[in-house]
């Protein structure tokens, strides 16, 4: 989301990333049961009810709900929109949000953080203490063109694809450079600049910041045995540029055509890396 903890990158114990990977099964198993429940009638709110609920029988916290004043406890983006939409029934500057039934053809991006607390009494709200975990999945709903099917498989494999490279010594140059490349070859679609991955831990955002692309201006940490990172590839049907909308949080591709956004949470091992955003079963969402 949007802002980040200006500091050099941690170093987490494996007894910390023991409780990362708590919070992110639990992130894994919302997005699962999101995943099921995704098809043309639902509404967006009945999504986020869904999410909240499931929060709370885990005995997990929103890493989203309050951050800067975001009133959902997951953040749900539509065909053009790229990141941090609001869905419906939320309060947000003394009104409602309106909601949304999905429709036959979208595609539906559904972003969850979720902590795990470190006391069990902590408000269910992001200024819960504890440990984070996030992930974003983009889901078809109904029958898609193949256009936005392609624009999906795209996203999904760049995603991996920085997975596969991460490991100790690594730059995060190399990542970027990694998952860029990948997209170029595939075709004429637009990275997303203007929001990028991040360090993540105790802080749902923590210095390093992992960018898609490689650029001279990006501070180029190398990668060690515990950091953790949350890579997020956004990639869109044509332009790279966005903007935001009135309501101060939906960000939304400038040309109007769709865009993808996944994401997987990741611990640097010894030899090379853990994804911590899967199901207790090794499954994923994506």
């Amino acid at each position: 989301m949007r802002t980040q903890r200006d500091r050099i990158p941690e170093i987490k114990s494996s007894r910390e990333i023991e409780k990362m990977r708590v919070a992110g099964r639990m992130v894994a198993d919302v997005l699962a049961l999101l995943k099921d429940m995704v098809k043309p009638g639902v509404t967006t709110g009945q999504l986020n009810d869904a999410a909240a609920a499931k929060m709370k029988e885990m005995g997990g916290k929103p890493s989203f709900l309050g951050y800067h004043d975001y009133p959902a406890v997951v953040c749900i983006s539509i065909d053009e929109e790229v990141v941090h939409g609001i869905p419906g029934g939320c309060n947000y500057r003394k009104a409602v949000t309106p909601d949304r039934r999905l429709e036959d053809g979208q595609v539906i991006s559904l972003d969850c953080g979720v902590i795990l607390p470190d006391e069990p009494g902590a408000p269910f709200a992001s200024s819960a203490r504890g440990w984070h975990g996030d992930s974003a999945v983009t889901l078809p709903v109904g029958e898609i063109s193949p256009e936005k099917k392609r624009l999906l498989e795209v996203c999904r494999e760049c995603l991996w694809a920085g997975i596969r490279a991460v490991k100790p010594g690594v730059k995060l140059s190399q990542i970027a450079g990694t998952i860029e490349s990948f997209v170029r070859a595939q075709g004429n679609y637009g990275i997303v600049e203007n929001y990028v991955g991040h360090g993540i831990g105790r802080a749902l955002h923590e210095a390093p910041q992992v960018p898609n692309y490689v650029s001279d201006k990006m501070e180029d940490w190398e990668l060690r045995k515990g950091y953790v990172i949350a890579i997020e590839p956004m990639v869109n049907l044509g332009t790279k540029a966005t903007r935001v909308l009135q309501d101060g949080w939906t960000v939304v591709t400038k040309d109007g055509k769709p865009s993808a956004h996944f994401e997987h949470t990741v611990a640097v091992t010894e030899t090379g890396f853990e994804v911590l955003t899967l199901r207790a079963d090794g499954g994923s969402t994506h």
